[in-house]
């Protein structure tokens, strides 16, 4: 099984292999300084041949000595400040652990990960403690030898590492640092051994050129929308694996994002070529929904439950929701994971670059202004959500408005798209348009998730009551909801009201 840790450490270069610690005793909040002993470390660093996991700061290592020997997997969260997870699994000398492999899957594919890069280290562990003994902070002097695979183009470097210990305070770092500063030492250039490694060994492979800035094209600001959404697709896929608060739901919205972005923008985009991708990404959004879905459905339940006097909860209702939750959430958690893992998934992923490496673009329109496409694209999909808003109003209350209202709320979001797309070349109105588009979604969104809650309270109902337990509570809320809908319904004509005034243009 592997396990994760946050890690929050800061890298500084040393003079060299005689470097030694200056008193630390003098940093604010260090009471102890005390001596851990030296450790030698072999890690053998692995990456597919162009070094894709390097490249988005990623590292994945086979690492013995010391006491976290394992497979390490190293993911950024916010590199600047040196935040990073790193995901353990157990030491074997096999191949890579199939829970670090899905992991790193959205960007090697099918390729091999194979070793890239061999660090020695002698690492000499300095522990920082406060007024009551417990550890601030870990400081390291590592002396460094790196090599390619086969002991080829050997470099030696001395660097410090100061991590911050278990729940610390990162501003603890920023005082050991101004320490390490005085003392001559520099905030080291590169963001990990691994990536200065490569470079100093000379395996580093040349980095992918950065997109351009789009300009005044159509096209441009078309592409950068798709490729945004693709890195957000990729980037996500680990978050959705580790199960991290959100993530399914942001994943989805990047698959809706794109498909909204082929469906808009089909005078700039040839639809032969993004049609059947896009059926992918519904497919896709799909499959997480089913996660997503039973996320929505349980927080909402479980919040209105909240809401209860404590005399109104008759029988095991708590209990009850958990049961049904923790069931469906079994099947979909699975479900999720399997459908990361698919041929079909990794085809959808490769289809997205191929489309991004030889961009389908309608030459005419695409080279047109990208104001004056985009604005119409917009307000093109503003008049078709105005189509279905008003046909839902013109309904009477019942499963019928219930569909009409879904339907429109798919059209705000992809009006609300289209005017994020926008934004860069329309700027304030074009914010302000797609702020207006997602009150609208707001509204029917909350309206959607009312008529799925009552599906599932009715299903609790039930199975309360086959239990032989009152159904007294789901009902009481399923009249709850049935409430909140209706207000939902009451207020949608004021809100649209306000997003039907809102005005797009490319003067």
């Amino acid at each position: 099984m592997a396990e994760t840790k946050r890690e929050v450490e800061l890298k500084y270069d040393a003079p060299g292999e005689s470097f030694r610690l200056p008193d630390l005793r003098k940093v604010a909040g260090v009471d102890g300084v005390v001596g851990k002993g030296v450790v030698e470390l072999d890690a053998l660093y692995y990456d597919t041949a162009d070094q894709r996991l390097a490249a988005d700061h990623i590292t994945l290592r086979h690492r013995t000595g010391g006491d976290d020997e394992g497979w390490h997997l190293k993911l950024p969260v916010a590199l600047a400040e040196g935040v990073r997870d790193e995901v353990r699994a157990p030491l074997t000398d096999g191949p890579v652990p199939r829970a670090l492999a899905g992991l790193v899957r959205s960007r090697v594919r099918d390729d091999a990960l194979v070793p890239v890069i061999r660090l020695r280290s002698t690492r000499e562990v300095t522990e920082l403690t406060g007024a009551d003994g417990a550890p601030l902070a870990e400081v390291s002097v590592d002396a460094v030898r790196a090599e390619r695979p086969g002991g080829e183009h050997p470099v030696t470097w001395t660097e410090v590492e100061v991590e911050l210990a278990d729940g610390g305070d990162p501003e603890f770092l920023a005082k050991v640092g101004k320490r390490l500063r005085k003392a001559g030492l520099h905030r080291s250039a590169a963001s990990s051994k691994l990536a200065r490694a490569l470079k100093e060994t000379g395996a580093a492979r040349e980095p992918a050129p950065a997109p351009e800035p789009p300009g005044k094209k159509a096209g441009a600001h078309v592409l950068a929308r798709v490729r945004a959404q693709r890195d957000a697709l990729v980037d996500l896929d680990p978050a959705v694996r580790r199960d991290l608060p959100d993530s399914v739901h942001q994943m989805r919205v990047a698959t809706r994002r794109l498909r909204s972005a082929f469906k808009t923008y089909k005078k700039i985009l040839d639809p032969d070529v993004t049609g059947p991708l896009g059926e992918e990404l519904k497919w896709l959004a799909a499959e997480l929904g089913i996660d997503r879905d039973r996320e929505v459905l349980t927080e909402r339940i479980t919040g209105r439950i909240d809401e209860l006097p404590r005399p109104l909860l008759l029988g095991p209702v708590r209990g009850r929701l958990r049961t049904w939750a923790t069931a469906r959430r079994h099947g979909s958690r699975r479900h999720t994971v399997a459908v990361l893992d698919s041929k079909r998934y990794l085809a959808l992923l490769d289809g997205l670059d191929a489309l991004l490496a030889d961009p389908p673009l309608r030459a005419k329109r695409a080279a047109r202004p990208a104001a004056e496409l985009l604005a119409d694209a917009a307000l093109r999909d503003h008049a078709r959500l105005a189509a279905r808003v008003e046909h839902a109003l013109a309904l009477d209350p019942g499963p019928e408005r219930d569909r009409a209202m879904h339907e429109a709320r798919k059209a705000a979001k992809r009006a609300r798209y289209a005017g994020e797309t926008a934004e860069p070349a329309l700027g304030k109105q074009a914010r302000r348009f797609a702020r207006r588009m997602k009150d609208v979604q707001t509204v029917l969104g909350d309206h959607q998730d009312s008529v799925v809650a009552r599906e599932a309270l009715r299903d609790l109902a039930v199975q309360a009551h086959a239990a032989g337990e009152s159904a007294f509570t789901w009902g009481l809320l399923y009249g709850q909801e049935q409430a909140a809908a209706a207000r939902r319904e009451a207020e949608l004509p004021g809100v649209w009201r306000r997003a039907a005034e809102v005005r797009l243009s490319a003067g």
